[in-house]
């Protein structure tokens, strides 16, 4: 019987190995994709349909997810012909199955890109809505963590694309981007996980002096 149950054991762990291995090289070929290949608002929905694969292969990581989300909010960013709505709602979906596996400050970042892209289609109407969304997005992410730099790199562009009339300006945005930048420079996140965001935040610093 002894016997019996450490093979059994034994195979439920080289299982468990294989398919970490697996996970590992699937996440790592996309993790390059994205930062060498992705340029295209098909590059960004490819990889996408990617990582909810290896999400819905695993089923335990919020990272495939996470990135499914992310790629689709890089796609809303650059094409402005995208249906903001329709590709917001799929991020949205993302972040729900990544935050029902690990509530973080990530997550909540990516939300407020979403929120801010639905936002942006049309400031005047939609502000009351998703830029309202946006902000409470930050505010949870902060006390999930504080010391996330892409929550004060986000919260500089919004301040540094918000005319000085309505409270924003580069004078607004210049201290948030300092932050953002010095906690990049402390920063030593886990594999795998978010780290984007350091040389835009010097660009946009760059252009408040």
């Amino acid at each position: 019987m002894k016997s019996i149950l450490f093979s059994c054991l034994l195979l439920v762990a080289l299982g468990s190995s294989a398919q970490s291995e697996k996970y590992l090289a699937a996440m790592e070929k996309n993790l390059h994709a994205f930062d060498t290949a992705a340029k295209t608002t098909a590059d960004y929905q490819m990889l996408a349909n990617n990582f909810e694969r290896i999400g819905d292969a695993e089923k335990t990581q919020w990272l495939p997810y996470y990135y499914a989300g992310l790629a689709l909010a890089n796609a809303g960013w650059a094409d402005q012909k995208l249906d903001k709505d329709a590709n917001s709602t799929r991020i949205n979906t993302f972040c729900d199955k990544a935050e029902a596996l690990d509530k973080n400050s990530e997550i909540y970042v990516l939300r407020n890109m979403s929120a801010t892209q639905q936002m942006l289609v049309d400031p005047q109407t939609r502000y009351m809505t998703y830029g309202v969304k946006a902000s409470e997005y930050l505010n949870i992410a902060i006390k999930l963590n504080p010391d996330n730099p892409r929550i004060y790199y986000l919260q500089g562009e919004s301040m540094f694309g918000t005319p000085a009339a309505f409270g924003g300006g580069k004078d607004k945005a210049k201290p948030l981007f300092e932050k953002a930048l010095a906690l990049y420079k402390v920063e030593k996140p886990k594999p795998m996980w978010p780290n984007w965001g350091k040389e835009r935040t010097e660009e946009q610093l760059a252009k408040c002096q």
